[in-house]
């Protein structure tokens, strides 16, 4: 593909030769003749010294070394990092898991419906009155329970399972290991000190445009739904529970657990690790950091949290640099303590006969 037309697509300006041959993207430290490569972030402008690509994605304003203005062929945009996202794009092969057609080990139901150019993998289960959208792919030894319903250019990946009544939107995609609609964990204490499953009834709805990563856990509703809106992406391993909402272009990172009917807003960010407590509700435009522990509602949209309990971020950053003063407070309350102590120690008290005490020096003037 020629830089002329790379640019064109970005709409960003070139520098050097628009008819050099590109081949593939590539990171700025390893990129060798042929890649294209890009620099956002400041901290990987030093490599643009020694970088061999053929061509660098970078901002308007991007100040290029003196001894390597005459060597580097570059395209100037507005936003170097989304530029380099729609080059991956349309560098990227067409997402096809799998051939064309259905594998004969696949065990279909006679009641699904599956829509034209849908390719189902080996050992694939698909239960009773099941629908699967068109061009949707589902791979090797994925189950979908009975009365699933699947919509279109969705692609599952292997191991995926899918229980009864589940729904899953558009262009979602779900990463191996998936499970959708487990019960969730619902048991009431009895009198002799033993625990009664609570049934879980409901469903799990997945909307357009979400993408979930491997082995996240998404359980079912007790009554009603446990939802994820349209277009928020979930990382690996993430515990989202009974009647969770989670708002639309919301993304949560790894590890992440998230207890039983809290809602969270709409384009909110969550870090790593972050635990919420139960029946809260998450503003939008949230964001909280890695390791936080949530344990109360956030109404207030647009702010940043930190910390366990999550607190604002400025507020929580005062607390952690305090907390990391103690050691040396210690030492000098330790240090203040011996010397007061001293102090006490030569000196003595006399009382006079109007009853009031006076402090004077033992050594004589």
């Amino acid at each position: 593909m020629k830089l002329r037309a790379i640019a064109q697509l970005l709409n960003g300006t070139i520098e050097g030769d628009p008819e050099i041959e590109i081949v593939r993207p590539a990171k700025i430290e390893e990129a060798q003749p042929g890649d294209i490569t890009f620099v956002a972030n400041p901290k990987y402008a030093r490599f643009v010294e020694s970088t061999q690509a053929s061509a660098i994605i970078v901002s308007s304003a991007f100040a290029v070394p003196e001894q390597r203005r005459s060597s580097l062929n570059l395209i100037r945009v507005a936003d170097p990092y989304a530029g380099f996202t729609r080059v991956l794009q349309v560098f990227a092969k067409e997402s096809e898991i799998l051939p064309p057609g259905i594998h004969p080990s696949a065990v279909i139901s006679k009641s699904a419906s599956i829509g034209d150019e849908v390719r189902i993998g080996a050992h694939v289960f698909i239960g009773e009155r099941v629908t699967v959208g068109a061009r949707s792919q589902i791979s090797h030894n994925v189950v979908l329970g009975d009365d699933v319903v699947i919509g279109e250019d969705v692609i599952i990946y292997p191991q995926v399972t899918i229980r009864e009544r589940c729904r899953i939107g558009n262009r979602v995609i779900l990463h191996p290991g998936v499970v959708i609609g487990s019960d969730g964990f619902g048991f009431a204490p009895t009198p002799e000190g033993s625990y009664e499953k609570i049934p879980q009834l409901g469903i799990v709805v997945i909307e357009d445009d979400v993408e979930i990563g491997s082995n996240t856990t998404v359980d079912r509703a007790t009554i009603g739904e446990t939802r994820i809106k349209r277009g928020a992406k979930l990382d690996n391993l993430i515990q989202v529970a009974h009647n969770v909402v989670i708002g639309e272009h919301t993304v949560i990172a790894a590890q992440t657990g998230i207890s039983g009917s809290t809602k969270i807003g709409a384009h909110c960010v969550i870090g790593g690790q972050v635990g919420f407590v139960g029946h809260i509700e998450i503003a939008d435009h949230t964001t909280i950091g890695a390791q936080s522990g949530v344990s109360k509602s956030i109404k207030v949209p647009g702010k940043t949290y930190f910390g366990y309990p999550a607190k604002e971020y400025m507020n929580a950053l005062r607390q952690e640099g305090a907390l990391r003063q103690l050691p040396e407070l210690i030492l000098e309350l330790r240090e203040l303590r011996s010397a007061v102590k001293k102090l006490l120690g030569g000196s003595s008290s006399h009382k006079h006969n109007n009853g009031e005490t006076h402090v004077s020096s033992t050594t004589d003037d």
